[in-house]
């Protein structure tokens, strides 16, 4: 009877961690997608010149860039610890669950800007900053409704890097063995976010927009540049993700779900 009350409390604890890892990795990715509306310049929030750099001796780029990259690292970040402790199952089961609710918040926000506004509403809020005209209703859905191709891109980008992360994560630590965290997860995370750098960019501009493929090089190489930096300086945060599983969860239990979760292949 002991025995088997161990053994449920260690179950529960594995159903509790997967669940508040999922929590953070759909909260913050669905987050990402609302607010990637917005471009910011990293330049001006860090107080330094625009680093205008010329690429293809045509386009001058600065450090724009999508107000989601302030929040994708944590989904990085829980990619790869869900990885590191549930496997590739463990990954693709939030990642597809996750895509589909994007969809979802996606569906329903086209839902709601169709509504017709209230007169009130309107009256209330028609005046801007500066005195003029302000159209609530029209910059409502201006904000909260993004292009076909961007949400396609982005749905399309989300699930091939979850999947080239998760498959790259599970080759390295082939080589690694349960040591070198950071190298399993960075390097993953590298692999990834390249190819989602580019691959956003290309369907929501490129096949659906009017860039041409320099340009979606271009902005793809500045985007990645950021996503590449992020990655190494967020690698420590791995290292305390572990630090407060193994406790959770017990060493033993923490080995065993460790070497459970890299005993499968990948395909």
């Amino acid at each position: 009877m002991e025995k088997n009350t161990t053994i449920d409390f260690v179950k529960n604890k594995k159903t509790n961690l997967f669940i508040i890892l999922s929590g953070i990795f759909l909260t913050n990715a669905i987050i990402a997608e609302v607010i990637g509306v917005k471009i910011f310049s990293l330049e001006t929030t860090l107080g330094v010149q625009p680093a205008q750099i010329s690429l293809f001796g045509e386009f001058i780029l600065d450090f724009n860039l999508t107000a989601g990259v302030m929040i994708w690292p944590v989904v990085f970040i829980t990619t790869d610890v869900i990885n590191e402790y549930f496997g590739k199952e463990g990954v693709r089961k939030i990642s597809f669950l996750t895509a589909g609710f994007i969809a979802y918040v996606f569906v329903v926000i086209w839902i709601v800007t169709e509504l017709p506004p209230a007169a009130f509403w309107i009256d209330v809020n028609s005046e801007g900053p500066d005195g003029s005209f302000f159209n609530i209703n029209h910059a409502f859905s201006k904000i909260f409704l993004q292009g076909l191709g961007i949400i396609i891109g982005s749905l399309t980008a989300f699930l091939l890097g979850q999947l080239i992360d998760v498959a790259t994560f599970q080759w390295l630590r082939k080589f690694t063995g349960s040591k070198k965290i950071w190298l399993r997860a960075t390097g993953s995370t590298l692999v990834s976010q390249c190819i989602d750098s580019f691959v956003v960019l290309g369907i929501a501009f490129y096949v659906f927009g009017n860039w041409s493929l320099q340009q979606i090089i271009a902005v793809g190489i500045i985007n990645y540049i950021y996503k590449f930096f992020i990655a190494i300086v967020l690698t420590p945060l791995l290292y305390v993700a572990h630090y407060l599983i193994d406790n959770y969860l017990g060493k033993e239990a923490a080995h065993q779900m460790t070497e459970e979760a890299a005993s499968t292949d990948f395909f």
